[in-house]
């Protein structure tokens, strides 16, 4: 039996080494294109909206809300009895917050000459001028209720947005997350006036 030379099987060595380097070469570009992938379909994709979750405030009286609005006037939803209530709970950095905001401006225009509906919206955690700015400089006039904690815990809210439709009986109807459509509020409305009518025997 011949003996195998040190060279030999150094030679071997080398020539899977630039193979196994190729390899890894491949792996992690094939990983960039996929993550890279991943990341654009993340970032370019339609937000969720009109997200309905739970809460314990389901079919339940809606939790006080009044206080002073940053324009210093004040609200009291009890005022409001017999009207739908859309509660929105924001802050100006909320990227969510600030997208659904047209969409919150252009229902309360259809509502506000109807009289039928009123958005209110509870400032969280954020600066009041910033609130104001942001109002002044891309439109709404309903009220913004300035927010020490209290009306956030009494709702539940983890995090913005979160919005509440508060029915004209003064319940909780439903609760959503991560942003709102003016046809998602409208469609959610209209499904609670057709139980209404089909509950009424009409």
């Amino acid at each position: 039996m011949e003996p195998v030379l040190d060279d030999e099987v150094d030679g071997g060595d080398d020539v899977d080494v630039p193979r196994r380097r190729r390899t890894a070469l491949v792996i992690s570009v094939v990983m960039a294109v996929l993550l890279g992938g991943f990341v654009f379909v993340l970032a370019t994709r339609e937000p969720a909206t009109n997200r309905e979750t739970e809460s314990p405030l389901l079919g339940k009286v809606a939790p006080e809300l009044s206080g002073e609005t940053f324009d210093g006037a004040g609200f009291d939803i009890d005022d409001y009895r017999g009207r739908w209530v859309v509660v929105n709970f924001f802050a100006t950095w909320c990227v969510p917050c600030r997208t659904e905001h047209p969409q919150l401006d252009a229902f309360d225009r259809d509502h506000r000459d109807r009289g039928d509906a009123v958005l209110v919206s509870v400032l969280y955690d954020d600066d009041v001028d910033d609130a104001r700015d942001y109002f002044a400089a891309n439109g709404g006039d309903w009220p913004v209720v300035l927010d020490d904690g209290g009306i956030a815990v009494s709702y539940g809210v983890s995090g913005v947005p979160e919005t509440y439709l508060v029915s004209p009986d003064g319940r909780v109807f439903v609760k959503l997350v991560g942003g709102v459509t003016r046809d998602g509020i409208e469609s959610l409305i209209d499904e609670w006036e057709q139980a209404r009518v089909a509950g009424s025997g009409s």
